[in-house]
């Protein structure tokens, strides 16, 4: 007799969501359902399983031993399925009709930039969608697979995943022309510490901000390289930036790069990463072997 299936992905997708918003009330706000339907939702499935998944705490649920493990499982199954309805969509449509490529900030747009417009004529009324992103917001981009291509520094990349390799990025640190560190010489870390350090805003769903030198004790974060660049230039505080967009604020003496006693740069290799190889559309293949090209000139 065939295996009939007691639970159903709808039912696993709810229970997934349950645990990333943090609770049944997000939930519900989150996919536009009512919060009881969710509610019978799980119960029924931890029924029909005879496990307990969820335990709730207050006003938050939290996953039991057996729910962890279940949780992990299904998401594998969830995303199996998506691929597959993916690959059915991209046979049947032959060509992508929307492209979603997460670039890292601290990558050079020119090579992607030059990609893109030889894409253009081959594009067949394709849109594309390019999205910053940071640090580990880069790895969540893959990990989730919300991006079609991910330019990503190779040290975030999650494991079981293959990157190829376009370029190298060198960060350097700098400061305005009128902060006092612009005319101090070899600078150590502990005298660093004590200044205003401006960061990039991780765009992670779930930051950390545990990448790069953080030592400073008194830090202001922003959204890009260039929104640090303006506070730079009044003054305040000391940044580390990709020295290709600062080498024209450096030549006209607008920002300073420090002399610091410890290695005055970090090096970051960046990558080309295509998180749903098996079900990548020609599209994405096209404009993935046009990057590498542009690289490849240079």
């Amino acid at each position: 007799m065939p295996y009939r299936p007691r639970s159903t992905l709808e039912q696993w997708r709810i229970l997934q969501a349950v645990v990333d918003a943090g609770g049944y009330a997000q939930a519900a706000e989150m996919l536009n359902k009512s919060q009881s339907s969710l509610n019978h939702a799980v119960a029924k499935l931890q029924n029909q399983l005879g496990v307990e998944l969820l335990e709730v705490r207050g006003r938050k649920a939290y996953l039991t031993e057996a729910g962890e493990v279940m949780l992990r499982r299904s998401r594998l199954l969830t995303q199996q399925v998506e691929d597959l309805e993916l690959l059915a969509a991209n046979i049947d449509q032959g060509w992508e009709p929307e492209i979603r490529i997460a670039v890292e900030l601290a990558y050079p747009r020119r090579f992607l930039n030059e990609a893109l417009a030889a894409f253009y004529p081959l594009s067949r009324g394709s849109r594309i969608q390019l999205i910053d992103c940071v640090i580990t917001g880069t790895a969540e981009m893959i990990l989730q697979k919300r991006a079609d291509l991910v330019i990503a520094a190779s040290s975030v990349i999650p494991k079981g995943y293959l990157g190829e390799h376009l370029c190298s990025t060198r960060f350097i640190p700098v400061t305005g022309s009128q902060n006092p560190l612009a005319t101090a010489n070899h600078i150590d870390q502990n005298e660093l510490s004590q200044h205003l350090q401006l960061v990039i805003r991780d765009t992670a769903q779930k930051p950390q901000e545990n990448a790069g030198w953080l030592r400073a004790e008194q830090r202001w974060t922003v959204d890009n390289f260039f929104e640090a660049i303006e506070i730079l230039q009044l003054g305040l505080g000391f940044c580390w930036l990709p020295d290709f967009m600062v080498t024209d604020y450096i030549a006209r003496g607008t920002l300073i790069q420090l002399s610091l006693n410890q290695s005055s740069e970090r090096i970051a290799t960046i990558s080309l990463v295509a998180p749903k190889e098996e079900t990548l559309g020609p599209g994405s293949k096209q404009l993935r072997q046009l990057i590498l090209a542009a690289h490849q000139k240079s």
